[in-house]
């Protein structure tokens, strides 16, 4: 049976629960789920059912593609100002010595790393220090147009740029306005966590807030800037949090249209100070990217991370609601391997990337930045010996 076939028996069953069958109802004629339907599928929605559900509308919205990109990743500090309890990347001012601190000139060193590889993307973001000021990130990304025009600019997470900003005495929309004049062409989704304050002030109390991460990403949709969107789940919050995190995007996707992509993290308990908090199952990750796919139904994309939840669980996450699996050239972050991530040393060919995903039935197709197509990959045959390599960054995208 198709996706549509699937959703179809699913309501005609009989023994469905009727409000999960209204919810199904509501998927069938694109209808969007309220709030409390939203709880209600955490709640009830069995993981079978949920992934017909977000399969739909994966489906509906993407056909087979799955998508993978080409970029590398800069990050600039692992030293921070913040004390974020699950993190296992950063080190404190007072523990400077164990972390790194780049300069610019550090930092063009490893763009220039790249001459000559078709990557796309520089992906930036990394911990808070104030000699990283608005400056120091503007002399960068002028730099690095001038040395890569093409090269598209995907730095710092509204937890950098409140910190930032605020030092520099700028709005929000002026210090943006600011390092996109200087080459700044998109925003990441990181330090999102989660947005309510019972929880935030839990684990992330001392860095930006839910009002003030948005209105970064507000800020940045009006100057025509695209934007990703994160949640960290899956260690003290319930499933109405969740919600109440993936509502307040929506809304705000309502009002600008400039999320790309929502990317559900997992939880890691590595290393950190949340050691003691157990981890979510396989099942729980899945079930909560269909959740995911169903409650935002105005952002385009999903996306999971292979090499933070497993070679395998990608795979099976393109059936719950996933249609982007990321996939880079090089290993150049630690963020996500240092809290434990499934694949230690993320390796693999195009060939074995691309093959991940058409075993299971999906169709791979290489991206840029804001999605145009690069390279469609459903005809392409591979000669192993000539295969360049893709290294998948688990990382706060």
């Amino acid at each position: 049976m198709n996706a549509e076939q699937k959703l179809g028996f699913l309501i005609n069953n009989k023994g469905l629960d009727a409000d999960l069958k209204r919810i199904a109802e509501k998927v069938k004629e694109g209808e969007r789920i309220t709030f409390e339907e939203g709880v209600l599928l955490y709640e009830k929605g069995e993981l079978g059912y949920l992934g017909v559900l977000a399969n739909y509308i994966r489906e509906r919205k993407h056909g087979d593609h799955t998508y993978f990109n080409r970029n590398f990743h800069i990050e600039p500090t692992n030293v921070c100002v913040y004390d974020c309890k699950f993190c296992s990347y950063s080190r404190l001012i007072k523990q400077r010595e164990d972390g790194w601190e780049m300069d610019v000139d550090t930092m063009m060193e490893v763009v220039r790393k790249y001459d000559g590889e078709p990557v796309t993307e520089v992906h930036i973001t990394g911990g808070v220090v104030p000699k990283q000021n608005l400056e120091f990130y503007a002399e960068f990304f002028k730099r690095c147009k001038a040395h890569r025009p093409d090269l598209h600019i995907k730095g710092l997470t509204p937890v950098e740029y409140y910190y930032i900003f605020k030092k520099a005495k700028l709005s929000h929309y002026e210090g943006l306005k600011y390092l996109k004049a200087c080459g700044l062409d998109s925003m990441p989704g990181g330090g999102a966590e989660i947005f309510h304050p019972e929880v935030r002030e839990k684990i992330a109390h001392d860095k930006c807030n839910a009002e003030q991460w948005l209105d970064i990403h507000e800020q940045a949709h009006k100057l025509g800037m695209h934007t990703n969107a994160t949640m960290l789940y899956g260690h003290i919050e319930e499933f109405w949090h969740r919600i109440d995190h993936m509502d307040r995007l929506r809304q705000l996707q309502d009002r600008t249209g400039g999320f790309q992509t929502f990317i559900p993290l997992k939880f890691r308990n590595k290393d950190n100070q949340m050691s003691d908090v157990a981890e979510v199952s396989v099942i729980e990750d899945l079930r909560n990217y269909a959740v995911a796919r169903i409650y935002l139904d105005n952002f385009a994309h999903i996306k999971a991370y292979w090499a933070m939840i497993s070679r395998d669980t990608a795979q099976l996450s393109l059936a719950y609601g996933v249609d982007d699996i990321d996939g880079t050239l090089d290993d150049t972050t630690k963020i996500y391997s240092m809290a434990g991530a499934e694949e230690q040393n993320p390796v693999m060919t195009t060939k074995e990337l691309v093959e991940l995903i058409r075993h299971v039935g999906r169709h791979p197709v290489e991206r840029d930045t804001l999605y145009h197509v690069v390279t469609d990959y459903k005809d392409v045959v591979f000669e192993e010996e000539h295969a360049p390599k893709y290294y998948a960054l688990p990382v706060v995208n």
